[in-house]
Protein backbone atom coordinates (compact mmCIF):
# COMPACT_ATOMS: atom_id res chain seq x y z
CA UNK A 1 0.00 0.00 0.00
CA UNK A 2 1.52 3.24 -0.97
CA UNK A 3 0.90 6.16 1.36
CA UNK A 4 2.16 9.87 1.74
CA UNK A 5 3.04 10.89 5.46
CA UNK A 6 1.33 13.93 6.89
CA UNK A 7 3.72 14.02 9.53
CA UNK A 8 7.13 12.14 10.35
CA UNK A 9 7.12 8.91 11.87
CA UNK A 10 10.31 7.38 13.15
CA UNK A 11 12.23 4.39 11.28
CA UNK A 12 9.74 4.98 8.13
CA UNK A 13 10.23 8.52 6.97
CA UNK A 14 9.63 12.15 7.03
CA UNK A 15 7.09 14.42 5.94
CA UNK A 16 6.01 14.19 2.08
CA UNK A 17 7.76 10.89 1.32
CA UNK A 18 5.49 8.05 -0.11
CA UNK A 19 6.56 4.70 1.47
CA UNK A 20 5.18 1.30 0.88
CA UNK A 21 3.85 -0.40 3.68
CA UNK A 22 1.69 -2.90 5.08
CA UNK A 23 -2.02 -2.59 4.01
CA UNK A 24 -3.07 -3.59 7.36
CA UNK A 25 -0.27 -1.00 9.25
CA UNK A 26 -1.30 1.30 6.80
CA UNK A 27 -4.88 1.53 7.78
CA UNK A 28 -4.72 0.49 11.19
CA UNK A 29 -1.99 2.79 11.98
CA UNK A 30 -0.92 5.05 9.71
CA UNK A 31 -4.31 6.19 8.73
CA UNK A 32 -6.26 6.07 11.64
CA UNK A 33 -3.42 8.17 13.80
CA UNK A 34 -3.56 10.38 10.81
CA UNK A 35 0.17 10.20 10.39
CA UNK A 36 -0.86 9.61 6.52
CA UNK A 37 -3.24 10.03 3.23
CA UNK A 38 -3.30 7.52 0.64
CA UNK A 39 -0.62 8.13 -2.71
CA UNK A 40 -3.29 9.04 -4.95
CA UNK A 41 -2.54 11.68 -7.73
CA UNK A 42 -4.68 14.54 -5.97
CA UNK A 43 -3.37 14.26 -2.39
CA UNK A 44 0.25 14.31 -4.60
CA UNK A 45 -1.08 17.82 -6.09
CA UNK A 46 -2.31 18.63 -2.79
CA UNK A 47 0.79 18.00 -1.11
CA UNK A 48 2.84 19.66 -3.32
CA UNK A 49 0.83 22.87 -2.74
CA UNK A 50 1.14 22.72 0.70
CA UNK A 51 4.66 22.29 0.74
CA UNK A 52 5.39 25.40 -1.51
CA UNK A 53 3.20 27.31 0.39
CA UNK A 54 5.18 26.15 3.53
CA UNK A 55 8.75 26.65 2.05
CA UNK A 56 7.19 30.32 1.03
CA UNK A 57 5.86 30.85 4.31
CA UNK A 58 9.42 29.53 5.81
CA UNK A 59 11.51 32.26 3.65
CA UNK A 60 9.27 34.54 4.85
CA UNK A 61 9.86 34.08 8.63
CA UNK A 62 13.94 34.07 7.76
CA UNK A 63 14.14 37.30 6.16
CA UNK A 64 11.77 38.77 8.85
CA UNK A 65 14.39 36.98 11.59
CA UNK A 66 17.26 38.32 9.61
CA UNK A 67 15.84 41.84 9.92
CA UNK A 68 15.13 41.26 13.40
CA UNK A 69 19.25 40.16 13.95
CA UNK A 70 20.68 42.71 12.26
CA UNK A 71 18.55 45.14 14.25
CA UNK A 72 19.18 43.37 17.34
CA UNK A 73 23.02 43.20 16.82
CA UNK A 74 23.26 47.39 17.83
CA UNK A 75 21.31 47.03 20.65
CA UNK A 76 22.82 46.84 24.61
CA UNK A 77 20.66 46.20 27.40
CA UNK A 78 21.18 47.45 30.94
CA UNK A 79 20.18 45.26 33.87
CA UNK A 80 19.69 46.76 37.57
CA UNK A 81 20.50 44.51 40.20
CA UNK A 82 20.22 44.44 44.37
CA UNK A 83 23.69 43.66 45.77
CA UNK A 84 24.85 42.68 48.79
CA UNK A 85 28.30 42.58 50.49
CA UNK A 86 31.49 42.23 47.85
CA UNK A 87 29.03 43.14 45.32
CA UNK A 88 27.49 39.95 44.95
CA UNK A 89 24.25 39.37 43.78
CA UNK A 90 20.97 38.61 44.98
CA UNK A 91 19.27 35.62 42.14
CA UNK A 92 20.27 36.01 39.17
CA UNK A 93 18.97 37.56 35.53
CA UNK A 94 16.61 35.45 33.91
CA UNK A 95 15.61 35.33 31.08
CA UNK A 96 12.31 36.33 31.50
CA UNK A 97 13.99 39.53 32.61
CA UNK A 98 16.41 39.83 29.29
CA UNK A 99 12.49 39.76 27.35
CA UNK A 100 11.31 42.30 29.33
CA UNK A 101 14.20 44.54 28.88
CA UNK A 102 14.19 44.17 25.19
CA UNK A 103 10.80 44.77 24.98
CA UNK A 104 11.40 48.01 26.46
CA UNK A 105 13.71 48.73 24.19
CA UNK A 106 10.67 47.70 21.39
CA UNK A 107 12.00 44.42 20.31
CA UNK A 108 9.34 41.56 20.85
CA UNK A 109 11.25 38.43 21.60
CA UNK A 110 9.98 35.26 22.94
CA UNK A 111 11.74 34.28 26.68
CA UNK A 112 12.58 30.65 25.22
CA UNK A 113 14.48 32.60 22.14
CA UNK A 114 17.24 33.24 24.84
CA UNK A 115 20.41 31.80 25.07
CA UNK A 116 21.58 31.51 28.23
CA UNK A 117 24.60 28.63 28.93
CA UNK A 118 24.60 29.60 32.58
CA UNK A 119 22.52 31.83 34.81
CA UNK A 120 23.94 35.53 35.44
CA UNK A 121 24.54 35.95 38.78
CA UNK A 122 27.78 37.93 38.94
CA UNK A 123 27.79 42.33 37.67
CA UNK A 124 29.68 42.90 34.18
CA UNK A 125 28.98 42.98 30.57
CA UNK A 126 27.73 39.93 29.13
CA UNK A 127 26.97 38.82 25.14
CA UNK A 128 23.35 37.00 25.24
CA UNK A 129 22.53 34.65 22.16
CA UNK A 130 19.11 35.18 20.94
CA UNK A 131 17.85 32.16 18.77
CA UNK A 132 15.79 34.20 16.11
CA UNK A 133 14.83 31.31 13.88
CA UNK A 134 17.01 27.29 13.40
CA UNK A 135 19.15 28.75 11.25
CA UNK A 136 19.28 32.78 12.52
CA UNK A 137 20.99 34.07 15.90
CA UNK A 138 21.41 37.53 16.91
CA UNK A 139 23.84 39.00 20.02
CA UNK A 140 22.86 41.11 21.86
CA UNK A 141 24.70 43.10 24.81
CA UNK A 142 23.88 42.64 28.32
CA UNK A 143 25.30 44.81 31.10
CA UNK A 144 24.32 44.03 34.71
CA UNK A 145 24.98 47.14 37.05
CA UNK A 146 24.00 47.91 40.52
CA UNK A 147 20.99 49.43 41.91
Amino acid sequence: MKLILTESVENLGTIGEVVDVAAGYGRNCLMLGQKAIPATSGNMKMLENKMKNRLVLENKMKEDALELAKSLEDVSITASVQVGEEDRMFGSVTQQQISDLLKEKGYEVDRRKIDLDEPIKALGRYTIRIKLSSKVEAEVKLWVVKE
